[in-house]
């Protein structure tokens, strides 16, 4: 396996990774406390069951990842195993985003709805566009 070093230089690095460290080095999450904390909860899975922090992630494993705000999954292929956390393209290296449109075009519409209720009391037609939004989600328990 390549790695990266501070100074961007590729080094030999294991065949795995704890689950916390891998998420944070390849910034999906902004702290590694908050990848351990997602990962706690159970809402991380590899190849369809529960994620725990100190579990092992290998090349070729299939994560589904919660975003981090707003509703939806993101689908990863590992593709190689770093350890220390690096700038976003060498970290969009490391994994594949097999994430459907779809997913995203409903953060985009969760997002717009957010700001439009931060503008203050929705009107009635206000409150039926967000509920028709929030009825097309899948929410997971």
């Amino acid at each position: 396996m390549r790695g990266t070093e501070a100074g961007g230089t590729l080094t030999e690095m294991s065949d795995s990774i704890r689950a916390d460290k891998w998420l944070w080095a390849v910034r999906f999450f902004k702290t590694r406390a908050l990848a351990g904390e997602v990962l706690g909860d159970g809402k991380v899975r590899r190849n369809g069951h529960i994620l725990k922090r100190s579990s092992s992630i290998q090349p070729g494993d299939e994560l589904e990842i919660p975003f981090v705000e707003g509703p939806g999954v993101r689908e990863i292929l590992v593709k190689e195993i770093i350890e220390k956390r690096v700038g976003a393209p060498v970290a969009q290296a490391c994994y594949e985003d097999r994430t459907k449109p779809e997913v995203f075009e409903a953060l985009k519409a969760w997002q717009i709805a957010k700001q439009e209720a931060a503008k203050g009391r929705p009107t009635k037609k206000d409150r039926r566009a967000i509920d028709q939004i929030k009825e097309s989600w899948e929410w997971d328990a």
